[in-house]
């Protein structure tokens, strides 16, 4: 069987998650690893999911915990999400909410929504590795999202005509975004909502960092801004993109969608004919354990990643060459560094896992075009402080032998 003259054609654009890859180095315990962004398993909530769960699996709910469910999602967990969601500046109800499997569901759902081959997609310069896989299925072109661009509405527009199809949305994490940990600004945010209703297009936020502000003055999600400026969730074009894979646990993959009902309910169908619902166990237990200790829980997260990532860059401070540049992030999980443009991050990578020991993510993954090469992310979030402070003396060290040059 030859299996290549029967699978489509967009099988050619979908490709091993270069992070997914790396994340097995985890089960080496001498590599030293910045590579995966994922929460330190250390501060789970284990023992309120082991109550939750427990309670779940009692005699009466247990028949609900267990049974197929609606696709919207378990009711009590997204009337939760719809008062955080209004904390933020976004009145909304409980219909508003769709629940996914995790926040990367969400971003594949959207683009089969909303993608037609050759069709444009606005994202970030880098943008997140996962949206990308998510939305290369669906075989679009990629354009460069920059909210403060001169280039005309008609312009970008025509571009992509030419190019085969329309501009149907723009990607961006606005706030510690992966891979860089960048904040758009307010005025940024501003922009980008004129362009997106100057160009007829949606706006896809994944706030999946959103909760994890360390420091610097909070800044309102766009969903809020596009509400306050139309006056309802029901007129806006902005589509949020929420998870508790950050913060609570990211092996339940429970994350949600908050946007207009007509939205909501083109996502359902998805939703239904995809998997029928997310697991109603999973979501039961997520509601129990976030009404308990959700903001107690993310404020011990914030102590613990604020001060790792104060290591870090202290550590880069110390340890980088002159002509490396890194980010500052107020908060998420993200560094990003900017070698020398002779650096090939990937093949620094080949030499630090088997030298050094020491393990990133090469920048040039979350570049839709490849470029990027002399970039890589670090994660600070699952790293000790000897690790850090040992971790960084390693890369510095490399890159400062004229071998790095």
């Amino acid at each position: 069987m030859q299996w290549s003259d029967v699978f489509a054609t967009r099988n050619a654009r979908m490709k091993a998650s270069e992070i997914r890859e790396l994340l097995k180095l985890l089960d080496q315990p001498d590599i030293i690893s910045f590579a995966g962004g994922i929460p330190d398993p250390e501060l789970f909530p284990a023992e309120a999911f082991s109550k939750a769960l427990a309670t779940a699996m009692q005699p009466g709910q247990a028949k609900v915990a267990l049974q197929y469910s609606v696709s919207e999602g378990y009711r009590p967990l997204r009337e939760w999400i719809a008062g955080r969601m209004a904390d933020l500046g976004v009145s909304c109800d409980a219909d508003n909410i769709l629940i996914t499997s995790g926040s990367q569901q969400a971003l594949d759902y959207l683009g089969k929504l909303m993608l037609s081959p050759d069709d444009t997609a606005l994202v970030t310069w880098p943008s997140y590795l996962g949206a990308l896989g998510a939305f290369n299925a669906y075989e679009p072109r990629y354009a460069r999202l920059d909210p403060f661009s001169n280039e005309s509405p008609e312009l970008l527009k025509a571009q992509a005509g030419a190019a085969g199809g329309a501009i149907k949305f723009a990607y961006l994490s606005p706030d510690f975004a992966n891979p860089t940990g960048e904040t758009l600004s307010l005025a940024g945010r501003e922009a980008l909502l004129d362009q997106a209703e100057a160009l007829g297009i949606a706006i896809i936020e994944d706030a999946a960092y959103q909760s994890l502000r360390f420091d610097g003055d909070s800044i309102p999600p766009i969903l809020a801004l596009d509400v306050a400026r139309n006056g309802g969730i029901e007129r806006t074009r902005t589509i949020y993109c929420g998870t508790f894979s950050k913060t609570l646990s990211p092996g339940l993959r429970v994350g949600w969608v908050c946007a207009a009902k007509d939205v909501i309910g083109r996502l359902v169908l998805m939703k239904q004919a995809a998997d029928l619902h997310s697991p109603t166990l999973n979501q039961i237990a997520t509601n129990d354990v976030a009404r308990a200790l959700f903001d107690e829980h993310v404020n011990r997260l914030r102590t613990v990643y604020s001060a790792r990532r104060d290591r870090m860059i202290a550590a880069l401070e110390r340890e980088m060459p002159a002509n490396v540049h890194f980010t500052r992030p107020e908060g998420g999980m993200f560094i990003w560094v900017t070698l020398d443009p002779s650096i090939d991050a990937a093949e620094l990578l080949a030499r630090a896992v088997r030298d050094a020991r020491v393990a990133f993510v090469p920048g040039g993954a979350f570049f839709a075009d490849g470029s990027g090469r002399n970039t890589l992310r670090l994660s600070f979030s699952c790293a000790s402080d000897q690790q850090i402070d040992e971790g960084i003396r390693r890369l510095g060290e490399m890159l400062k032998a004229p071998a790095a040059r």
